[in-house]
């Protein structure tokens, strides 16, 4: 059968298309797992959804905040201009006022804070996940979760560097 579809077929990727199904279906009927790239369904990932959607939130609010930034520095390319004048398109203010720059300082502070409280956010969300994950691996594997903690880290680099776990550090043998 399948002769006569490899026959028919009028092109490479019509051909193509025909020997992966096959090769699907050889697969299946041995029961053997392939990994098809491109599924209708992706596999979830580790990280929360609503974690990338605050992360794009932070990327977009430190691009205005560098766009403002440019502004008030004297930048006045189109894009540069562009951005600022939807960033202060709900307001009556107007591009050209003297008292322009107390107006970008005071529209530069807004998209900070909300990074600041999204950062705390994403901290928050980070630590309690962090605590529930040794929680769990203390009441499954206490010997692996001490083994974890008791592990050389870099010092003052990544997440809980000031933590009052004792960071250990390996000495050569004199």
């Amino acid at each position: 059968m399948l002769v006569t579809y490899l026959e028919a077929s009028r092109d490479l990727c019509e051909t193509n298309s025909i020997l992966f199904g096959a090769a699907v279906a050889a697969c299946r009927i041995i029961s053997a797992k392939i990994p098809i790239a491109g599924r209708a369904t992706k596999q979830s990932s580790a990280i929360p959804a609503w974690r990338k959607i605050i992360e794009d939130r932070i990327a977009k609010a430190r691009a205005l905040i560098s766009s403002l930034k440019n502004f008030r520095l004297g930048n006045n390319s189109p894009t540069v201009v562009r951005t600022v004048r939807m960033a202060f398109a709900w307001t009556n203010i107007i591009l050209s006022q003297p008292d322009i720059t107390q107006k970008l300082m005071e529209c530069i502070d807004d998209p900070k804070q909300k990074i600041a409280a999204w950062g705390k956010r994403i901290r928050r969300f980070t630590e309690r996940s962090r605590r529930f994950n040794q929680n769990s691996l203390f009441h499954s594997d206490q010997k692996r979760l001490y083994k974890s903690l008791e592990r050389p880290k870099l010092c003052g680099v990544g997440p809980g560097s000031n933590q009052a776990w004792p960071v250990v550090r390996t000495r050569k043998p004199q």
